[in-house]
């Protein structure tokens, strides 16, 4: 071999392997998942040595290698140096990571499950879809009394029960029905995708999704907790923390989709998150990571006694109702012949009008970092971006009302159809 130690954690999720990496101070961290997809899309998942998503000329170098080998039809192999590798209880680095980052983020670990351990009024749900997070989930609750938790599909099985084990609504409802039925005033559930960065919330009665989470998270941490600081989101999610993090003066860092986009600020936003369910807060790991999402919503209904449905209805109230959404179409084109095809949208200008539901619109502001996001004179917008790993265009939008979304997205795909692609 080349000499490299090797921590060998065993089933772990991306965030505890993320932590891991930190704790360690090791080179990087190699997960192999399927993440959020079904079990023929496992693949190959490489952290670098700051516990973040590594950058695309690592990964596309991997990708490279990779394929020559499988070209080439045989693989080299040394004999193991078993001198080299050590296990390693990489849930225990990851609980030591968030420790040390309370100063950070004013999340008391300890505080918050010996609060949670010592209330008769709480029933929390964890589905783990028969994800890497089954082996560690338990350990996250220490000493908890099992009564109060329920733990959801912690069975191994390679093929989810024959699922795309995304955390969305249609994969929480055995959840959100089960805690329908509890009788304790305060309940929560969540779901997890398979490597657990990923995590979607209910109270029984109302889905809380990342769109939503991330703005009633950044909120709390600011307002509960007395932190000041910035919010990060990614150009295709809600507004709604936009108009929050506005009405403290503070600033919004919005960058193109995708995790990796964060690291500029990741050591400043209170929170960082995408609509795509995936979340971080400050003094803790570069990654999205499911359970420190876990642990915010703990300590959000612990400490303010309110069932997120409630939290989330009161900013609500004060900063008015956002309704996002999203679909795809699938083209055959890609490539330079896709993005000069998407270009023809660059007609659409601020000044310039957009017609909706039949109602003429005032374009405000395009934002053009990843596609095209055209924001309109309601606080509307909807956004045309090429999928980077599909042959697809996928379209974001977000009305002011639940019955506007579906005029967004017939404006939308009339947008499409008007450059050829629908």
């Amino acid at each position: 071999g080349n000499g490299f130690t090797v921590h060998y954690a065993a089933e772990a999720t991306t965030g505890i392997l993320s932590a891991a990496v930190l704790e360690l101070k090791a080179a990087c961290s190699i997960n192999l998942t399927p993440s959020h997809n079904p079990l023929d899309y496992g693949g190959f998942k490489f952290n670098a040595a700051d516990g973040g998503p590594a950058q695309p000329v690592v990964t596309d170098y991997i990708t490279r290698q990779a394929n020559k080998l499988i070209k080439q039809g045989s693989v080299p192999r040394a004999t193991a140096d078993n001198d080299l590798q050590h296990p390693c209880n990489a849930m225990s680095h990851w609980q030591s990571l968030v420790r040390k980052g309370k100063a950070s983020h004013h999340l008391d670990y300890d505080a918050i499950l010996n609060h949670l351990n010592g209330r008769d009024d709480i029933a929390v749900i964890v589905d783990c879809v028969h994800g890497s997070s089954k082996s560690s989930i338990k350990d996250f609750f220490l000493n908890c009394q099992p009564d109060f938790l329920t733990f959801f599909r912690t069975s191994a099985d390679p093929t989810f029960g024959g699922i795309a084990p995304e955390p969305t609504a249609a994969n929480m409802a055995k959840v959100k029905n089960t805690l329908a039925q509890r009788q304790e005033p305060l309940k929560l559930g969540v779901i997890m995708d398979p490597d657990a960065d990923r995590i979607r919330l209910t109270d029984g009665t109302t889905d809380i999704d990342m769109n939503h989470f991330g703005a009633m998270s950044y909120h709390f941490l600011h307002e509960e907790k007395g932190l000041n600081g910035m919010v990060a989101k990614t150009v295709a999610t809600s507004n709604f923390v936009n108009t929050i993090a506005e009405s403290f003066h503070e600033e919004i860092f919005e960058p193109r989709v995708g995790f990796k986009e964060f690291k500029p600020v990741i050591d400043k936003a209170l929170v960082c998150f995408e609509e795509s369910d995936g979340m971080t807060v400050r003094g803790h790991t570069p990654e999205k990571d499911a359970y420190i999402g876990l642990l915010l919503a703990l300590d959000l209904i612990l400490s303010t006694n309110k069932n997120l449905g409630a939290y989330l209805s009161e900013l609500q109230e004060k900063y008015g109702y956002y309704f996002p959404a999203k679909d795809s179409i699938s083209v055959s084109r890609k490539g330079d012949d896709l993005l000069d095809t998407l270009a023809q949208l660059d007609k659409y200008q601020p000044g310039t009008s957009l017609k909706v539901g039949g109602k003429e619109h005032l374009i405000e502001q395009i934002i053009n970092i990843d596609g095209h996001k055209i924001i309109l004179d309601d606080g509307s917008w909807l956004m045309i971006r090429p999928s980077g790993t599909e042959p697809k265009v996928r379209f974001y939008v977000e009305a002011r009302s639940a019955a506007a979304t579906k005029d967004l997205f017939t404006c939308a795909k009339g947008l499409l159809s008007q450059i050829g692609l629908a």
